[in-house]
């Protein structure tokens, strides 16, 4: 009986064994997911858009600035910087070469006529001109830029202070049309058909013993944060009448898109002469100073040291400033300050304190 009992109970264990063991089975093929969904869950996972990290661009880092401009680069900039004179007589209109100067100063010169003293640096054209003659306070700006002064004649009196060692100079007296450093022609008369080769400077400035590399002392300039809080009343066009008889005038008119002025002589476009093209600034400041003549042909004496009154126009904006000469260059001050430049070209005008800033400068917001 005991016996028989002992097999009931091994039989009953074995049918639960086997009972447990299916369950097992079929539970874990319940959970294991077909093949079908193991490729269409991986597909779905791949479909998935990864997010993708924020690219941050970077500023270019640049090693060098140039000094007049105040634009970055990679370019050595240690070339000497070049000052030409350039005629601003109707008769030499439109000019050559202008629209590549980094700075330039307009000044009278006799009569009521302008003349420009026009620096290149950062940018180097073939051709500039017409050049004109030499005199005592274009020289004296040129210097305050370690530059190399390039003119074409001048009164004895001067090409003996040039002589003297004024400032390093080149004479297109010495080089007429010799179709190296300076060429005429045949498009203009004389005296306003002579044109300099800027290719040549450096050649023939070093056979005269001239340094042709410097370390340049750049011209102070606005950070991008300083630009955006300028503050200024409006400033769309200005207008700067040198002479009512005969009329000579010029006048910046504003372009908002470009932010940019572009100049005008006696309502006419100051335009390059080969390709047409508008001359615009960054940067117009003007400065009233002292002027004299000194002889019969109404040449002048100049005061560039003694400071005052002038406008800085920057951006469709004018503020009203004074003016200090600092180790031979012309700066703008404001409430003791001195100011920045916005990157780009500058034009310098500078105006008898006779009749007076008020009166020969008119600034408008149309």
């Amino acid at each position: 009986m005991r016996k028989s009992l002992g097999w009931v109970f091994l039989l009953m264990l074995f049918i639960v064994s086997a009972c447990s063991v299916d369950q097992i089975a079929n539970k874990a093929s319940a959970e294991k997911p077909a093949e079908g969904d193991v490729k269409e869950h991986s597909k779905k996972e791949m479909e998935q858009p990864k997010e993708e990290t924020p690219v941050v661009e970077q500023e270019p880092e640049f090693k060098n600035m140039y000094p007049l401009t105040g634009e970055k680069t990679n370019d050595d900039v240690s070339h000497r910087i070049m000052a030409v004179m350039v005629n601003n007589h109707s008769y030499a209109r439109p000019q050559s070469g202008l629209n590549d100067a980094d700075l330039v100063y307009e000044v009278l010169a006799e009569g009521s006529i302008t003349r420009f003293v026009a620096f290149y640096h950062s940018h180097q054209p073939e051709v500039v001109g017409p050049v004109r003659s030499a005199r005592e306070y274009y020289y004296t700006i040129a210097k305050g830029y370690n530059a190399i002064y390039l003119y074409h004649g001048a009164a004895e009196y001067i090409e003996n202070q040039l002589k003297a060692g004024a400032i390093d100079h080149l004479n297109g007296m010495y080089y007429d049309n010799d179709r190296n450093l300076f060429k005429r022609e045949s498009f203009r008369s004389a005296p306003h058909n002579s044109y300099i080769l800027l290719d040549a400077v450096y050649d023939i400035a070093k056979q005269k013993g001239y340094e042709v590399t410097k370390n340049h002392e750049p011209l102070p300039f606005l950070t991008e944060d300083e630009i955006q809080s300028l503050d200024g009343q409006e400033a769309s066009s200005v207008k700067i009448t040198y002479s009512n008889t005969p009329q000579e005038t010029v006048t910046f008119k504003y372009n908002p898109e470009e932010e940019t002025y572009a100049r005008f002589n006696d309502g006419e476009a100051t335009v390059d002469y080969h390709t047409k093209e508008a001359t615009t600034v960054d940067n117009i400041f003007i400065v009233e100073t002292g002027h004299r003549v000194i002889d019969s042909k109404l040449r002048r004496d100049i005061d560039l040291n003694s400071g005052g009154n002038g406008y800085l126009i920057q951006k469709g904006q004018v503020q009203q400033v004074t003016w200090k000469n600092e180790d031979g260059r012309i700066y703008p001050f404001k409430d003791g300050k001195k100011l920045g430049f916005v990157p780009g070209k500058t034009w310098v005008n500078v105006v008898p304190e006779q009749p007076g800033i008020s009166q020969s400068v008119s600034i408008t917001s149309q």
